[in-house]
């Protein structure tokens, strides 16, 4: 008798053996490949499948919309990418140092990020349940950055700054390559340390 293979979750918390883990993976991969040729407005969860070489109804069976499809690519990308351990410093060196690596994650992807964006923005109940981890993984990164003397307030405000800086990126308001320093500044702001 043969045993499942460990299971993966993925942003919605749905929960995976190995197998259906691969397609998932094979289904997010291919779907930053899709992006980076054909833009946002050239993805479909079809046209992915085909090219990830699936049938349209098992893609459809883990993502729900295009969005959702999306926006499992930023989330894989965020969760790749380690916290930073806290290190010495003021408070805001520390939480621009959390921050840091989740702001650049999209610099050299521009098209994935504007991508991102729009489908971040989608009101599909599955894209909303990744926004929601996305956000909860900014929020602890923060809350572990600032350590036991931080402030609640702080964090909610940090990361109402960091999502919008991230939206204006996104809208091409900001550019990506200055949204560290973007942020470095508003926690300067925010935790009192701005010059």
């Amino acid at each position: 008798m043969s045993r499942p293979g460990p299971t993966v979750e993925v942003a919605t918390a749905t929960t995976l053996t190995a197998r259906q883990a691969g397609t998932v993976a094979r289904l997010v991969d291919t779907a930053g490949e899709v992006l980076r040729e054909a833009g946002y407005d050239g993805l479909t969860v079809r046209n992915v499948a085909a090219a990830a070489g699936v049938a349209p109804a098992t893609a459809y069976t883990y993502f729900a919309s295009k969005d959702h499809l999306v926006a499992e690519v930023f989330w894989r990308r965020l969760v790749g990418v380690p916290a930073v351990e806290p290190a010495d410093g003021s408070p805001a060196e520390r939480a621009a140092a959390a921050l840091f690596p989740i702001a650049t994650l999209l610099v050299d992807d521009p098209t994935v990020a504007a991508a991102v964006t729009t489908a971040m923005l989608g009101s599909d109940p599955e894209v909303k349940r990744v926004r929601d981890r996305i956000g909860a993984v900014t929020r602890d990164r923060l809350v572990a950055a600032l350590g036991p003397d931080g402030d609640d307030g702080a964090v909610m405000v940090l990361g109402l700054t960091f999502s919008g800086a991230m939206l204006q990126a996104g809208m091409g308001h900001l550019a990506y390559d200055d949204l560290p320093g973007v942020v470095a500044d508003a926690t300067r702001r925010v935790l009192g340390t701005a010059p």
